[in-house]
């Protein structure tokens, strides 16, 4: 077995464990977004696109929100 060969085997079995790490992460996401406290990470996908001040915000924050925020701050 020479060195091109162990390159082959290392290259194919390297690909097949970032195949398999990328379709459990995109499991994981899904499985998330199912649960009651999961997080939905598709409405982030245009936040880069829709940054303008006049767009409306991904999430409504409420009062009680920001003066929280606004009293760790201080």
């Amino acid at each position: 077995m020479d060195i091109a060969q162990l390159q082959a085997y290392g290259y194919f079995f390297l690909v097949l464990f970032l195949v398999v790490v990328l379709y459990s992460y995109i499991y994981h996401l899904y499985k998330n977004r199912k649960d009651h406290d999961g997080v939905d990470y598709e409405k982030y996908s245009n936040m880069a696109l829709n940054d303008d001040i006049t767009d409306k915000p991904v999430n409504k924050v409420s009062d009680k929100e920001t003066k929280k925020v606004g009293d760790k701050n201080e």
